[in-house]
């Protein structure tokens, strides 16, 4: 039986929290949005955290939530920035494995929109999907123990990937 915990990344719109439950579910483990779990502990939306606490506020928040799911037997959506940090980068792979959901700019374009909700994407200094992607993919890539691409591909396709990698990774 494997243990640790089996945290996926990638941009908003990759597929995180809709292959992540699939995950879950075939491999026989809870399945934690982190993204959920820190606007349930704040009480608020993360457009209502990044309003009242700025990103270095929710980034606070996320590795708080992230470091308390780390090293538990389940699947773990992360969201798009916790990358950012390289204490979270180095628990991550310390205590699971990490899968990158890869997917090119315009793929993400079209499945997220117009950006409703996402604050690095929304008000002063936003940011197109394609911007973001490019700043975060030396850290994406830096994270992941493997790459899984998902343009084109349905959620149970990646779902299978990432468990066939899963199943051999310790």
């Amino acid at each position: 039986v494997l243990v640790g915990t089996l945290f996926l990344v990638g941009m908003m719109g990759a597929g995180k929290s809709t292959v992540g439950p699939l995950v879950a579910d075939l491999l026989g483990l809870p399945f934690v949005d982190l993204d959920v779990q820190v606007c349930a502990a704040a009480g608020q939306s993360i457009p209502e955290i990044w309003a009242g606490e700025g990103e270095p506020g929710f980034r606070a928040r996320e590795a708080g939530a992230l470091a308390a799911v780390a090293g538990r037997a389940a699947v773990v959506a992360c969201g798009g920035g916790v990358v950012l940090d390289p204490g979270n980068v180095a628990l991550m792979r310390r205590e699971g494995g990490v899968v990158w959901l890869e997917a090119p700019a315009d793929v993400l374009a079209k499945r997220i929109g117009d950006g409703a909700g996402r604050p690095v994407l929304a008000g002063q200094g936003a940011a197109s999907p394609g911007m973001v992607l490019a700043g975060r993919a030396p850290a994406y890539a830096a994270a992941a123990h493997r790459r899984v691409p998902t343009a084109g591909r349905s959620p149970r396709e990646v779902a299978a990937e990432v468990v066939q990698w899963w199943s051999k990774f310790e």
